[in-house]
């Protein structure tokens, strides 16, 4: 096997929920929809070759929603992907339902919860799910019914592990009161570290931390900026530093870099070969 098929390995692995071996750099589907995460994509054999790829570059740990779209992603990666490898870990969520293009209204409720998750088990065309996430806590639902259904579909077999959306410290404490969380998933990026407590809370207690929009640099890529200036010294692009950046931040975190483009895929992907020098890193942490 060729080192090109194994690029995303140089980021090293993790071991999800305690017993579930991942490689640390995956990919989000949320881009592989339609304008507003709605429909299908505009060109979906694309959005099937850049599946295959990121698995064939060596990605095993793949984001979902059955909100993205909704359904399109997780039938997107069962045209893909299907039957899937032994070692290919799909973490898919519920908790949104969807009225039309950018509308999100989180439901919470037990019945809903399980509904869905039968449901991305039949479109993933999965028996057990690996990684089952709450999208968001619903404030109109007390957080026991909601993780308590799902601590009751991981009795059942039908998911193995437990993962959170959009939490706080405190909701985390609260959850993992009632159930094992293998997983958080916060906004975090270079630029936006306002999850910083979740994720050295979550370093502490061995919980993945899935960062979404982990491409997001701000101003730091601008020419002439911290990020740029690196990025020419290393022949990089600013998305490829980011992302090591985020490898480099904490051994929990599994950046998801999403994007609906093979050669943009590829160049992500590629980030996991980059190394940082203690000094490059302080540079860009105290940069923001």
């Amino acid at each position: 096997m060729s080192t090109d098929t194994q690029q995303a390995k140089a980021s090293g692995s993790f071991l999800l929920g305690g017993d579930r071996p991942v490689t640390r750099l995956g990919y989000g589907t949320m881009q592989l929809t339609g304008p507003g995460v709605w429909g299908d994509p505009k060109d979906p054999e694309e959005a099937v070759r850049v599946l295959r790829r990121a698995v064939e570059l060596g990605v095993d740990f793949i984001d979902t929603a059955d909100s993205y779209g909704p359904i399109v992603a997780e039938q997107l990666i069962k045209k893909a992907l299907h039957p899937y490898a032994d070692d290919l870990v799909i973490a898919t969520k519920a908790g949104f339902t969807r009225s039309g293009p950018g509308d999100w209204r989180p439901v919470g409720r037990p019945e809903y919860l399980r509904q869905q998750a039968e449901m991305s088990l039949r479109h993933l065309g999965l028996e057990r799910i690996d990684l089952f996430q709450l999208h968001r806590i619903d404030p109109k639902v007390p957080l026991a019914e909601q993780i308590g259904e799902l601590k009751l579909l991981q009795e059942e077999g039908k998911i193995r592990h437990i993962g959170l959306s959009e939490v706080s410290v405190d909701q985390l404490e609260q959850s993992r009161a009632i159930a094992e969380i293998a997983s958080v998933q916060n906004r975090y990026n270079i630029a936006d570290r306002s999850s910083e407590k979740l994720l050295d809370h979550s370093e502490a207690h061995g919980i993945a931390f899935i960062p979404w929009f982990p491409l997001a640099t701000g101003q730091l890529a601008k020419p002439g900026g911290p990020l740029d200036t690196l990025a020419e010294r290393h022949g990089a692009s600013p998305s490829q530093l980011a992302l090591a950046w985020l490898l480099r931040r904490s051994p929990v975190m599994l950046p998801i870099p999403g994007t609906a483009s093979v050669a943009h895929v590829e160049d992500n992907i590629a980030a996991a070969g980059l190394t940082l020098t203690d000094e490059e890193f302080a540079e860009l942490t105290a940069a923001v």
